[in-house]
């Protein structure tokens, strides 16, 4: 028996957290998923105005909302905050990448090609699908449209996603986006879902539990072989204890706003709190805490926010309803560089919820009877039919860039006894790949008569928006190129591993979700044998 409580403690639960507790807890080790996030249900996500949207790391025992956004001064960061961690607030997109990605910048191990069964797990595991023939949105017409008039017709297809559709939905169907079409089953993992109505929810909770998050596929089975999941347990210090580790945590208390202390003790620790978090936590150990000196001094560095870009384009007379259908379906494969600006392109169909819609359906629910219920009833009828930004197509896509940022602990100026997490990042470096999605972007737009609008946050300010970080923590060869082995096995320290995006050694150009649960899947075998 290990003298530890657990045999392996996870902290977190996004795509790198919930593959290991599910492999490890299979396995027969004892289980200890530690996760900042509430436990989430469709009965609670956030949908009215006063809902708990927001996460801040600063008051998390305050505001333990939905999702965190990072805003450092060149870049903003979005990331889930919950069981389930990212695959609650990601778009669904479960996609492989490209075998040419691995040739540079990897340990010479990794390949496509020892990557390939683990993919095929993921995607078995996550019960990948695409959207159905004759359940397209008009965004995806209008991609594949765009596609074909740009001469890219061979380059546009469908997109593996993580969400569950019944062949019987129709666009047709009276009120066809209604939670009463959704068709309820039980999962392979014993779980309730129901199948898609293609209401656009997908990054706000999808309350008809279509979507595959990680709750009801790894975590349900970690949680079958006796792994423990604590939601609301926001980890701050490691500490290397003799044979094994203590981990430091606070406990929040929602009711009371408190921030309880406490620790726990494994023979193992992975940390799988994302590219900003376990970073973070790392670089706090080291520089302020003191407890994790022998880290390597590449921590922070390599940091990438994957290409990520938004172009909006209105379309007078054209109704292309964002908020109808899957948020991302589709996309236009252009990352052999025979797009725009000879940059590796990955284009892809953006969707936004209907929170109009949302709100007052929320207000419905929690009115009581009479003249108000009425009211919110009535305006409802109005709105559901539509939405406000109808005539928009989001253009959306990632891009393969430089992965030249650097997170680090600075002093504030006016509190030089606190640190906080920064970014160091220059735009020019990304500047060519940006501006050469911006002309693609135009491109489809004008093809089929639409007229895009550059967010004045690139024009003006040369700021972007993530939610596909990746690096600080990098695989190397040793600790003078890289945080952590080809197995995320941290240097220096035995039985601390990093196991989520933070490792990922390079922009992928694509949606990293898949990638990074099948290194998690790879890592962990090699660690159980």
């Amino acid at each position: 028996m290990s003298a530890c409580d657990y045999d392996a403690i996870v902290i977190g639960s996004g795509f790198g957290g919930a593959v290991s507790a599910c492999r490890l807890a299979q396995s027969g080790r004892k289980v200890l998923v530690l996760e900042r996030g509430r436990e989430w249900t469709p009965g609670t996500y956030p949908r009215g105005v006063d809902a708990p949207w927001l996460w801040d790391q600063a008051y998390p025992h305050r505001f333990n909302g939905w999702a965190d956004l990072r805003t450092f001064r060149d870049v903003w960061v979005i990331a889930g905050a919950g069981v389930g961690g990212g695959s609650l607030i990601y778009a669904n997109v479960s996609v492989e990448a490209k075998p040419e990605v691995f040739l540079r910048g990897w340990p010479p191990e990794i390949t496509y090609e020892v990557l390939q069964p683990y993919y095929e797990e993921v995607g078995r595991m996550l019960d990948v699908q695409t959207v159905p023939v004759g359940q397209e949105s008009a965004r995806e017409r209008l991609m594949r449209e765009a596609a074909e008039r740009c001469g890219w017709g061979d380059r546009f297809r469908k997109l593996p996603l993580a969400v569950s559709f019944s062949p019987n939905w129709s666009p047709n169907l009276p009120d066809a986006r209604a939670d009463r079409h959704s068709v309820a089953f039980v999962n392979a993992h014993g779980k309730m879902q129901g199948t898609c109505v293609h209401c656009g929810n997908c990054d706000i909770g999808c309350q008809v539990s279509a979507k595959n998050t990680l709750d009801l596929n790894y975590l349900a089975v970690a949680r079958t072989y006796g792994a423990e999941i604590w939601p609301l347990h926001l980890v701050h210090k490691l500490e290397p204890l003799g044979k094994g580790w203590r981990v430091h945590f606070e406990r929040l208390e929602t009711g009371t706003h408190a921030r309880i202390p406490g620790s726990v003790t494994g023979t193992s620790v992975l940390l799988a709190a994302g590219s900003i978090g376990s970073t973070e936590l790392l670089l706090r150990c080291r520089d302020e805490h003191r407890t994790l000196r022998g880290l390597s001094p590449r921590l922070g560095f390599g940091w990438a926010h994957n290409g990520d870009f938004v172009t909006p384009a209105f379309y007078p007379d054209r109704r292309v309803s964002p908020s109808h259908g899957v948020t991302i379906s589709c996309v236009i494969d252009l990352l052999d560089r025979a797009g725009p600006g000879f940059q590796s392109l990955f284009i892809e169909d953006g969707g936004i919820p209907d929170l109009a819609h949302n709100f007052i359906h929320d207000r419905i629910r929690r009115s009581s009877r009479g003249k108000l219920r009425r009211f919110w009833r009535e305006l409802g009828a109005i709105v559901s039919d539509g939405d406000p930004l109808e005539t928009m197509m989001p253009w959306f896509g990632q891009a393969l860039e430089p992965g030249d940022g650097q997170l680090l602990l600075r002093r504030k100026w006016y509190a030089p006894w606190r640190r906080a997490l920064n970014l160091s990042w220059s735009y020019r470096g990304s500047a060519p790949v940006i501006e050469s999605m911006i002309a693609a972007h135009r491109m489809l737009s004008e093809a089929t008569g639409g007229r895009v609008h550059v967010p004045p946050t690139w024009t003006v300010l040369r700021n972007l928006v993530t939610p596909h970080p990746l690096g600080g923590c990098n695989m190397g060869a040793s600790p003078a190129d890289g945080v952590v082995d080809g197995r995320g096995r941290v240097f220096g320290y035995d039985g601390l591993y990093v196991m989520d995006g933070a490792i990922v050694p390079r922009a992928l150009g694509l949606n990293p979700s898949r990638t990074i649960a099948a290194l998690a899947e790879r890592n962990v075998a090699l660690m159980l044998h």
